[in-house]
């Protein structure tokens, strides 16, 4: 594919920021499973022991806070919902269908991907809350026994729910064909663009514009 038909879609930092939470999740995932699964202890060998896969699993976690932080702060202004949203959810099937284009004149991000986004964002936040309360040695002792538990619990079921999110991210992502190149080189292909995030294709085709004639 030639340049001249290629755009930018992510920035260095955008896919460091990506892949260092994939790589992070997988660890955490991993060794957090093991610890509610003791048949899959074999599991925290991610981390070399089970010992060890304890010890790091919150800090793991905090990295992941943070980096997702980063994220926010540079991807929120693009997963603002708006109310020509609801026609895309309205026309689902069409969308299902490969027909995105044709029912709502999407942004750099759909809205399957807004809803994506609010909802990691919002279950890292009570993973990182309720992981505080649960943290043995460092915090748990300040907090009472029936708050420990609640957090566990809490703890317990935002991690299932937000796996199975990362599971359904990474299927949208294989589906749609170029999502995945576009994370891994920063760019996609024009034709991509036009058709899966046309209002935002337009925007960059007018920004070139409008740098051809300053």
């Amino acid at each position: 594919m030639k340049k001249s038909k290629m755009i930018k879609r992510y920035s260095f930092i955008d896919r460091a920021c990506h892949w260092t939470v994939v790589i992070c999740f997988f660890l955490v995932a991993l060794s957090g499973i093991a610890m509610f699964f003791p048949t899959l202890s074999w599991l925290t060998q991610t981390f070399g022991t089970p010992q060890m896969g304890r010890i790091l699993h919150p800090f793991f976690g905090v990295l992941i806070f943070c980096v997702l932080v980063v994220m926010f702060c540079r991807f929120v202004s693009h997963n603002i919902p708006k109310r020509d949203d609801i026609g895309w959810f309205v026309h689902i099937v069409e969308v299902l269908k490969g027909n995105e284009h044709k029912v709502a004149d999407v942004g750099k991000y759909n809205p399957g991907q807004k809803a994506m986004f609010w909802s990691i964002m919002s279950l890292i936040l009570v993973l990182l809350v309720s992981g505080v309360i649960i943290w043995r040695p460092y915090f748990a002792e300040f907090f009472p026994i029936w708050a420990i538990r609640l957090g566990l619990m809490i703890h317990a079921v935002a991690a299932i729910v937000l796996i199975h999110a990362i599971l359904i991210h990474i299927y949208m992502a294989f589906w749609v064909k170029g999502s995945i190149t576009g994370m891994v080189e920063g760019k996609v292909s024009r034709k991509w663009a036009a058709k899966h995030h046309p209002r935002w294709y337009r925007e960059v085709v007018a920004d070139e514009e409008k740098e051809k004639n300053e």
